[in-house]
């Protein structure tokens, strides 16, 4: 068989039928027993979960960051790649294929899956709290300098190194998907080396991790969406932020959910995501109209500036001085998107049919940069400029109390409005977390269901539902550290599976090529 033939395989070939379902055995048996059994265990020894979840974490970041920094900057020149070379004219679907939603749908759906809940809680308190501990070296005492810098440092976090990541993972599945004939599962784009002992246990291995890293990195988005809710409903309300309330949340926000998870991808995931964007635009708007506007534009682009300018520094991770900012955010953050990258990528692979690879590699890594860029530019600006002009000290203090959940309310407190901001606010975290934990199941649901988009609701269902649980057990085994520590173990293993999937893209990529000629 040529390697440029589509793949003689019917999906869901393998699947066995239990009690109404449509299964791939044995993922969905191997990652729901070992799903149930984590979640039982942390819940019945908290405090020992707490401890070693807490110690995992440090030792992960200091011990193995080179991996996580070498294979994130392989991902961003990978992609860069294919935005030049030939490769790009490659079509996702053959040469007549055609978009299947428009540019408007189509980033409203990859935008909110992609970084929603987490531009919530850190688009305030990473901006400022790198301004005050400013890496690289930056003298914290020069304002102006450690500005440009905390800005750089947030958009390094937020810019090309994860979209390419979401990147990488998307057009693998959508090019072996749809080019291929193989099932949209993350084995599928490992055929080029595996061949078919992607059927096999191989396959089976790297589906299993595929389904922990997801639920892993939205059980993480999951914990800081339900604290920032929790913190937002004290504020406003004064109702208690306790861990029964943010357990009530979960939920609560989980049923709501299901019942997206009932209404499909159009009419769900596809209808919330757009609510999400128009939400998220007025609130922008409002925060640049009325807050320091020329401070926040004039922040846009220097921040930008001094990204690209520093890009190359903050990517090399020998003889770095500034460990506490490489291990405690770069390495975390490296971790945490490669874990979502699964769901992130193929949520994106299936609404991006017809695309060219050129078109697809340059729209999912330079517009959500720049739309990240103007988010953390208008919200971390702002806050930044309260405290620099005006002596304002509500989200210095968040961060002093380490009370990040609190950050975003802080800024929003002098503004005018700032109680129906904020409430506009807790709506989009809800929000946000119901079109992720939606999401999020249709893509593990896809992956246990052996590439099958349309295997019962009722599996969807269980992962929806068990997305939630684990967030509830991670925040009660210890919080935010439990919360990252579960992201940073799930990554690792996956970042080597990423790295081996960009050879693998280029290979059936080339063939392709060589075949259109």
């Amino acid at each position: 068989m040529s390697e440029v033939e589509k793949v003689d395989y019917e999906v869901g070939r393998d699947n066995v039928q239990v009690m109404g379902l449509d299964i791939h055995n044995p993922v969905f048996f191997i990652s729901s027993f070992l799903t149930v059994g984590f979640v039982i265990v942390v819940l019945m020894f908290q405090e020992g979960a707490a401890d070693a979840l807490g110690a995992l974490r440090p030792w992960l970041t200091s011990t193995f960051d080179w991996v996580f920094m070498i294979a994130a900057n392989i991902f961003v020149l990978f992609c860069i790649f294919l935005i030049v070379s030939p490769l790009g004219k490659i079509r996702l679907g053959g040469k007549d294929a055609k978009p299947d939603y428009s540019y408007a749908g189509w980033f409203a759906m990859l935008f909110a899956a992609g970084m929603g809940i987490g531009l919530m809680f850190f688009g305030v308190l990473e901006p400022v709290y790198h301004f005050q501990l400013p890496p690289l070296g930056t003298d914290p005492t020069d304002i102006e300098a450690a500005r440009a810098m905390g800005m750089a440092a947030t958009i390094f976090h937020w810019g090309l190194h994860p979209w390419a990541i979401y990147a990488v993972v998307a057009l693998a599945l959508a090019f072996f998907c749809y080019n291929r004939g193989l099932p949209l599962t993350i084995r599928s784009a490992f055929y080029p080396i595996l061949g078919d002992k992607i059927w096999g246990w191989s396959g089976h291995v790297i589906d299993t991790l595929a389904v922990f890293a997801t639920l892993f990195g939205l059980a993480t988005s999951l914990g800081f969406g339900a604290q920032q809710v929790t913190a937002g409903l004290n504020y406003l309300f004064d109702i208690p932020a306790t861990d029964l309330t943010m357990i009530v949340l979960i939920v609560g926000i989980t049923i709501v959910a299901l019942g997206s998870v009932l209404m499909g991808l159009d009419g769900g995931v596809k209808r919330l995501s757009e609510l999400n964007m128009g939400l998220a635009l007025i609130l922008l708007i409002f925060v640049i109209v009325v807050g320091p506007t020329v401070a926040i534009f004039s922040g846009f682009f220097n921040g930008l500036g001094s990204y690209i300018v520093n890009v190359i520094p903050l990517s090399n991770f020998v003889g770095r001085e500034d460990l506490d900012f490489m291990h405690g955010w770069t390495t975390f953050y490296w971790a945490w998107w490669i874990s979502w990258s699964p769901f992130v990528g193929m949520f994106i692979a299936r609404v991006s049919r017809g695309r060219s690879v050129r078109e697809f590699v340059t729209c999912v890594l330079i517009v959500p940069t720049l739309a990240c860029v103007l988010w953390m530019a208008a919200f971390g600006g702002t806050a930044i400029e309260q405290h620099v002009t005006d002596g304002y000290t509500g989200v210095t203090e968040t961060i002093a109390a380490w009370t990040p959940e609190l950050s975003l309310f802080k800024m929003l407190e002098p503004l005018p409005l700032s109680g129906v901001l904020s409430f506009i606010g807790i709506v989009l975290v809800i929000v946000f977390f119901v079109t992720s934990s939606d999401s999020g199941s249709l893509v593990i649901d896809t992956i246990t269901a052996g590439g099958k988009t349309d295997a019962p609701v009722t599996q969807r269902i269980f992962w929806c539902t068990f997305e939630g649980l684990i967030a509830i057990a991670l925040l009660l085994g210890g919080g935010l550290g439990s919360l990252q520590a579960a992201a940073i173990a799930t990554g690792f293993p996956f970042a080597i599976v990423l790295v081996l999937m960009v050879y693998c893209t280029w290979k059936g990529l080339a063939a392709e090529r060589k075949a259109l000629g």
